[in-house]
């Protein structure tokens, strides 16, 4: 059974940092592209980041530019999402998303984790 597991959310201060962590089971991450998306109450979800399956590129949207940085180790078939400077905006269920393909081209994502919770307050 293919499954995308997104662990490391929590509760973090403003100007704080968490990484995320988006891990496979049932298949090899090697041949996929995987994003990030996050959806808070109330509003549509958005996508975070995206990166190639090579981990040779990457693309972010324009709120998090510069605070979250996405990466990946293919050995250990697992996707991060590196994020700091968060605020209090950043509050959110987050999830990751995976397609097979080589770069990220907007398309449908077949995959989907459960999401993890990050909350961003004093």
């Amino acid at each position: 059974q293919l499954q995308l597991v997104e662990s490391g959310g929590g509760l973090v201060q403003p100007g704080g940092s968490l990484r995320l962590s988006c891990a496979a089971s049932g298949f090899t991450l090697d041949y996929y592209v995987i994003g990030w998306f996050r959806q808070a109450p109330g509003k549509e979800r958005e996508g975070v980041s995206c990166i190639s399956s090579s981990g040779g590129s990457a693309s972010y949207g324009d709120s998090v530019k510069g605070r979250f940085t996405i990466s990946r180790d293919n050995a250990k078939n697992t996707v991060y999402l590196q994020m700091n400077s968060l605020k209090p905006e950043d509050t959110a269920v987050y999830y990751c998303a995976g397609y097979s393909g080589r770069y990220c081209r907007g398309r449908e994502y077949d995959y989907w984790g459960q999401g993890t919770q990050v909350t961003v307050s004093s």
